[in-house]
This record gives structure tokens, C-alpha cells and sequence, in this order.
């Protein structure tokens, strides 16, 4: 089992930055990937952005393209996505994911939330 905790969240205005952190704890050494996704209120969760954990390879939705980072620290087991130039439509909660091979994401933090204001 892997258990992930983020953290970092909070309320920001439009144009602010965050960075969100997320610890993993566990069953760790088999990690494939490990990425953000975000659930905005009434809207499906989507994709935001994953990190190889082996090579550091990355992949952003085209909508935080340019704004947020990835990143990972192996030595923490900590997971980062820096946000820059937060847009109100960036407000959601975000969650931290972890895969265990290619396919399903096997296990998911609780959430947390970031708000932006217009």
C-alpha cells in the first residue's frame, strides 16, 4: 500500500502562485508515475500533469501548459506542482495520484483545496 498526504493549498489571487506538495509513504519503491489531477465543483476530475518517477520525464494538460511544474524529490518521496499565474478557472481540488505500472492510478491522496480569486 502507498499512502499520499498533500499539502499546500489555499486561497490566492488571480496572477498569485502555490505549490502544492505531496508525500508518499509505504510500498514506495515500486513507483511508476505519480501525478496531479483536479476536480473543480459539478466537473468530472481531469488530468493536470504526471512525472516518470524513474527518468523525471513530464506531461502537462495543454491548460496548465507554461504555468505549472512538476516535480519530484526521490530522497522526500515528495511530489511537487508549482502554479504560477493561477487563473480563477484553475480553482479546484487537487489531488495527488500514484501508479504502480501503466494503466490505473492505484492510490490517491484526500485532496486539497485551491482557490482563486478574480
Amino acid at each position: 500500500q502507498v499512502q499520499l498526504v498533500e499539502s499546500g493549498g489555499g486561497l490566492v489571487q488571480a496572477g498569485g502562485s502555490l505549490r502544492l506538495s505531496c508525500v508518499a509513504s509505504g510500498r514506495t519503491f515500486n513507483t511508476y508515475t505519480m501525478a496531479w489531477f483536479r476536480q473543480a465543483p459539478g466537473k468530472d476530475r481531469e488530468f493536470v500533469a504526471t512525472i516518470i518517477w524513474s527518468t523525471s520525464s513530464v506531461a502537462y494538460a495543454d491548460s496548465v501548459k507554461g504555468r505549472f511544474t512538476i516535480s519530484r524529490d526521490s530522497a522526500k518521496n515528495t511530489v511537487y506542482l508549482q502554479m504560477n499565474s493561477l487563473k480563477p478557472e484553475d480553482t479546484a481540488v487537487y489531488y495527488c495520484a500514484a501508479q504502480v505500472a501503466p494503466g490505473n492510478y492505484h492510490y490517491w491522496g484526500q485532496g486539497t483545496q485551491v482557490t482563486v480569486s478574480s
